[in-house]
C-alpha cells in the first residue's frame, strides 16, 4: 500500500504534458540558507560549509531521499562572497536530480548590519531511472529503460540583510522556468520564491532563543515553516518547527567544537500520509571558520599631530 501511493504520487506528475517540480525541503533550513539564497554568500565573515542529509518519508519505497553541499566564504576584493551549492543526491521514485551552482552576493554596510545582493547561476539535469518497478506496468508514458532530459543553465537571485542578531532575507530561483525534454513528455520547472527571517534573543549570558520563519513558494502551493531554537552555553541547542498542515518537527544540535557542529531534525507527519509513514530524519553537519580582520596600526609622526 505504501509502495502503490508514492508511485501514484509520482506518476502523477508525469501523466501529462507538463507538471510543476517542487524542490527539495529541509527542516533545519537556518543552517542552509546559501541553497535558497544567493546573497547569504560571504554573509558569516568566514570560510563556511555545510551538509544536510534528508530521508523523507520513512517506510515508503522510493521515498524522497536528499542531501546537498554548500559552501561559502567572503571575498574582499569582490566587494562581497563566493559560494557554492550542490545538490548531492535527490532522488523521488524513479526520478533523480543533480544541481550545481555558484553564487555571488555583493555586500555592503546599513547601519549595524550588512546587506547583501546576490545572484546565483547553475546547472540542473534531471534523470529517470528505468530499473524502477512500478505498479502501472502498461502504462506507455512509463520508460522502460534509464532517461535524461536535457541540461540546462539554471538561474537564481536574492536580498539578504544580516547583523549580529537580525537576519532577513528574499530570493528566487528558476528564474527563466525551463522546460526539460525527456522526449515522451517533458517537466517544467516553476520559479520558487523563498523568504526568510529569524532574531536572537539573550535570555541570560548563557541562554539565547532564536525564532525564525522559511516560507516557499512554487506556482500555486505555499510552504511556511514556523521555528524555534533555545541554544545553551553556545554548546548545543534544542527546538521545534511547525510546518503548516504537514509536520510538527523536534531537533537538537551540538557544537562538536568552535568550529563544528552536527543537527538531527525528527520530521512527525501530521498530513493524510501520517497512516503510512514512520516520519521523516534530517541530519546535519556545518564547519565554519571565522577569518580574523587584520587591523593596521597607524602610526603619527608627532611633528604633524
Amino acid at each position: 500500500m505504501k509502495k502503490f501511493l508514492l508511485i501514484a504520487l509520482v506518476i502523477t506528475t508525469v501523466s501529462g504534458i507538463s507538471y510543476a517540480q517542487q524542490d527539495p525541503q529541509f527542516s533545519q533550513n537556518m543552517f542552509n540558507k546559501l541553497y535558497s539564497n544567493p546573497a547569504v554568500a560571504g554573509s558569516n565573515d568566514g570560510i563556511c560549509a555545510s551538509l544536510l542529509y534528508r530521508n523523507q518519508w520513512t517506510g515508503f519505497d522510493g521515498a524522497p531521499k536528499t542531501g546537498v553541499f554548500g559552501v561559502d566564504a567572503p571575498v574582499n576584493f569582490l566587494h562581497g562572497g563566493l559560494g557554492v551549492s550542490v545538490l548531492v543526491a535527490d532522488e523521488l521514485g524513479f526520478e533523480k536530480t543533480f544541481q550545481a551552482k555558484l553564487a555571488y552576493a555583493f555586500r555592503f554596510n546599513i547601519g549595524s548590519g550588512n546587506l547583501a545582493i546576490g545572484a546565483d547561476i547553475g546547472l540542473l539535469q534531471k534523470s529517470i531511472d528505468g530499473d524502477f518497478v512500478a505498479n502501472d506496468q502498461g502504462d506507455p508514458i512509463i520508460p522502460t529503460s534509464g532517461v535524461s532530459g536535457n541540461t540546462y543553465t539554471d538561474l537564481g537571485a536574492g536580498i539578504y540583510y544580516n547583523s549580529d542578531k537580525l537576519y532577513l532575507g528574499a530570493s528566487a530561483s528558476h528564474l527563466a522556468e525551463p522546460t526539460i525534454d525527456y522526449g515522451d513528455f517533458t517537466t517544467q520547472m516553476d520559479r520558487h520564491y523563498y523568504f526568510t527571517g529569524g532574531y536572537r534573543f539573550d535570555l541570560s549570558p548563557a541562554i539565547s532563543l532564536t525564532p525564525s520563519f522559511f516560507v516557499k513558494n512554487a506556482g500555486d502551493q505555499t510552504q511556511a515553516d514556523i521555528n524555534a531554537n533555545l541554544h545553551f552555553n553556545n554548546r548545543f541547542w534544542i527546538g521545534g518547527s511547525y510546518r503548516l498542515e504537514d509536520a510538527i518537527v523536534i531537533m537538537a544540535g551540538l557544537n562538536i567544537t568552535p568550529t563544528l557542529r552536527l543537527g538531527y531534525s525528527y520530521d512527525m507527519t501530521t498530513s493524510e500520509l501520517q497512516d503510512y509513514s514512520s516520519g521523516t530524519h534530517e541530519i546535519m553537519l556545518g564547519y565554519c571558520y571565522k577569518i580574523k580582520k587584520k587591523i593596521t596600526p597607524i602610526n603619527r609622526n608627532v611633528r604633524f599631530l
